[in-house]
């Protein structure tokens, strides 16, 4: 038999994500601002995930890769393959861009952190729920730095079609 206090919990549960308001996550004015650092290391590492963010995943220069990847670099994302040709052959086909200037960047970027080798970006993604009416949540990627380039990536991507 369940408790009336328990009972009480998952029905107020309920009440609260029925009814519950969120406030819309929402990227910086300036991105570029937030891939800096006073530390020298810090600020290398930031600056080489920068030029992933903006360069390879939003302006298409996948030519530009080899700055930016080490050449075993191991990807977690369960969509795509490990190792710098393999990346840039699965993304070979994304359309080439200008690169953004600081306040025209389509990624929204929340917040970057660095600490030791690991640099986490985390940007606004817009969903839709049940209904159809969209809203937006926030989407992490960290990246381990090795002599200032990417070695390993890990997000929160799903297969496609999974269970999620």
């Amino acid at each position: 038999m369940i408790s009336r206090p328990l009972l009480a919990f998952a029905g107020f549960g309920f009440a609260i994500a029925a009814s519950a308001q969120h406030a819309p996550v929402v990227g910086s004015k300036n991105p570029e601002a937030l891939f800096t650092s006073h530390d020298p290391k810090l600020h290398r590492n930031k600056q080489a995930v920068l030029h992933i963010v903006r360069d390879l995943l939003e302006a298409g220069h996948w030519d530009q890769a080899p700055k930016y990847l080490t050449q075993q670099y191991i990807q977690h994302h369960p969509g795509v393959p490990s190792g710098l040709d393999p990346v840039m052959k699965f993304f070979s086909n994304m359309p080439k861009r200008p690169i953004p200037k600081p306040n025209e960047w389509k990624t929204q970027v929340v917040s970057v952190v660095a600490e030791g080798d690991l640099v986490v970006v985390a940007t606004v993604r817009e969903l839709k729920d049940k209904s159809g009416k969209p809203y937006t949540t926030t989407w992490f990627d960290m990246w381990r730095m090795k002599d200032g380039k990417a070695d390993e990536h890990w997000d929160g991507a799903e297969m496609p079609g999974g269970a999620g």
